[in-house]
């Protein structure tokens, strides 16, 4: 049985090669992004999502974007989704994930 393909998790792996040390673990029908033993990110239904810090909420509330909620019950509040305009920035994609990692 060969492994299940996510292109959408492979592109964000790609998009932090500069990074060094992203892995991906599948986890709640998603994936939990590491960078070393630092849980920092969420892959869930082809959406990202960074760990935030009171300090840096506000930023990705500026771009529109809302926390992880997993299901209609559960909010992770702690967890913002990243704008897909970062996303297709490498450079950018990096330094946002430098800053979830460093929170």
């Amino acid at each position: 049985m060969s492994p299940k393909r996510d292109g959408f998790k492979d592109f964000v792996l790609d998009q932090l090669v500069d990074l060094h040390i992203v892995t991906a673990r599948a986890m709640f029908g998603g994936y939990g992004l590491y960078r070393g033993t630092t849980f920092f990110g969420i892959i869930h239904k082809d959406r990202l999502y960074f760990k935030v810090t009171p300090e840096r909420v506000g930023h990705y509330k500026s771009h529109g974007m809302k926390p992880f909620r997993p299901n209609a019950k559960q909010t992770l509040k702690s967890f913002y989704e990243v704008p897909i305009d970062i996303i297709e920035d490498a450079d950018a994609l990096t330094q946002w994930a430098t800053e979830a990692v460093e929170r």
